[in-house]
């Protein structure tokens, strides 16, 4: 028995990287997950797999959460199988860094509806039914780059720095339904996003990182499972992890 047994948690993006990494923590703490991936559904699978192989249910559930109908579907899906929503990690995301003069607005837009609009798209319609069971807890996955930008990557900063606007705004809006709404700003983290990152630029990085390290994907997982299994009077923060790479006047 865990502090979120009984609980049913939706993972955006959840078939790599941190939102893997985050399923896999709300799962150990007893929690019914739904795996959700857009095109990756072998890595999904293989995500529930691990899930249920330790004891506890998970499925997963494909949708393009940029477009409203899909997030709608997936919603149904997920009360269908488990009988509501109780959790919901606004997770998945996406980079198209260019220099503003290169930037397409192919480009923008694409990063702010999979950043950005799904955000509201999910959590619109996850709070009925975590109204109906009393509340719930919707944590947004923004980032260091919200918080202090980054050369090449307007798109991806606006996108991050909305979800942050967006978690005030709602978590002073359904307070009075017991929802609570947090932020979480990684830092650099050892994904297949940093991976990515030249060698020479990560090593730059790593120097502006008072702690000395690179994040894991752990580290965040413990953190979302933190607030949604015990910072029961927490709600508008907006929590940065990274090694003290940027820290907030």
């Amino acid at each position: 028995m865990g502090p979120l047994t009984g609980k049913v948690a939706v993972v955006t993006g959840a078939s790599r990287g941190l939102g893997r990494s985050i399923a896999f923590e709300l799962a150990s703490s007893g929690a019914q997950v739904a795996v959700n991936y857009n095109t990756s559904a072998e890595p999904a699978m293989e995500v529930a797999r691990c899930i249920s192989s330790d004891g506890s249910r998970a499925v997963t559930v494909q949708a393009d959460v940029s477009r409203e109908e899909d997030v709608r579907r997936m919603v149904d899906e997920v009360v269908q199988e488990f009988g509501g929503v109780d959790i919901l990690v606004n997770n998945a995301g996406i980079n198209r860094d260019r220099t503003l003069r290169k930037m397409t607005s192919a480009e923008w837009h694409e990063v702010m509806r999979t950043n950005l609009d799904s955000v509201f798209y999910c959590t619109q319609a996850v709070v009925p039914h975590m109204s109906q069971r009393g509340g719930g807890v919707v944590v947004n996955m923004s980032s260091i780059i919200g918080r202090m930008g980054n050369v090449g990557q307007a798109n991806y900063a606006a996108s991050k720095a909305g979800m942050i606007g967006f978690t005030k705004a709602a978590a002073r809006e359904l307070a009075r339904d017991n929802i609570r709404v947090v932020a979480v700003c990684p830092g650099f983290v050892e994904t297949d996003m940093l991976a990515g990152v030249p060698e020479q630029a990560r090593e730059r990085l790593l120097t502006q990182v008072p702690l000395g390290r690179f994040g894991k994907p752990g580290d965040v997982a413990r953190l979302v499972r933190f607030l949604c299994s015990e910072a029961g009077w927490m709600t508008g923060a907006i929590l940065d992890l990274n090694g003290g790479h940027y820290i907030p006047s």
